[in-house]
């Protein structure tokens, strides 16, 4: 494995269909769960340069933080609250243009701008959502819900 993730073209759409292949080729033959979204996050980050990527684990009633890469983040969040906690709730993916327009965004770094969570399922309910924060407003659009709902299909997929 090289130690960076190389992503062809110069659209969004073409840096992710250059990236998707090589997400699936890092987590084949992986049975680790940490160990695959580690590296799904770090492949993330690094071909896509978003400010913040990471994911946070359903337990009991409330979002626990897991495997990211980008600035600290907040550690817990409760059911409905912020926008993970909103896509949690809604069991679907929630697309946010200006986070400071958000009512209940959590801010864990005053640099985000904007924000995609999508809801990750095992078993007909929602164990996780993966969290991508941007730097830039307005920055997340029907492209980029696609793509991560098929990175979440991937780690449906993946061994516990």
């Amino acid at each position: 494995m090289s130690d960076s993730v190389f992503v062809e073209g110069e659209t969004r759409a073409e840096k992710y269909s250059s990236l998707l292949p090589q997400i699936r080729a890092l987590v084949e033959g992986e049975n680790d769960l940490i160990a695959n979204l580690s590296n799904i996050m770090g492949a993330i980050k690094e071909g896509m340069n978003f400010l913040w990527v990471g994911c946070y684990f359903v337990k009991g009633d409330e979002l626990v933080l897991g495997p990211f890469q980008g600035p600290v983040a907040c550690t817990h969040i409760g059911f409905g609250k912020g926008v993970c906690g909103t896509c949690w709730q809604r069991e679907e993916t929630v697309i946010v243009k200006n986070v400071d327009e958000f009512p209940g965004h959590i801010a864990c770094s005053t640099e985000s701008k904007s924000e995609i969570a999508v809801p990750v399922f095992r078993k007909g309910k929602v164990f996780m959502v993966l969290d991508i924060d941007s730097n830039r407003l307005a920055d997340f659009d029907e492209t980029d819900k696609i793509f991560f709902q098929q990175i979440a299909f991937i780690i449906e997929s993946l061994p516990k």
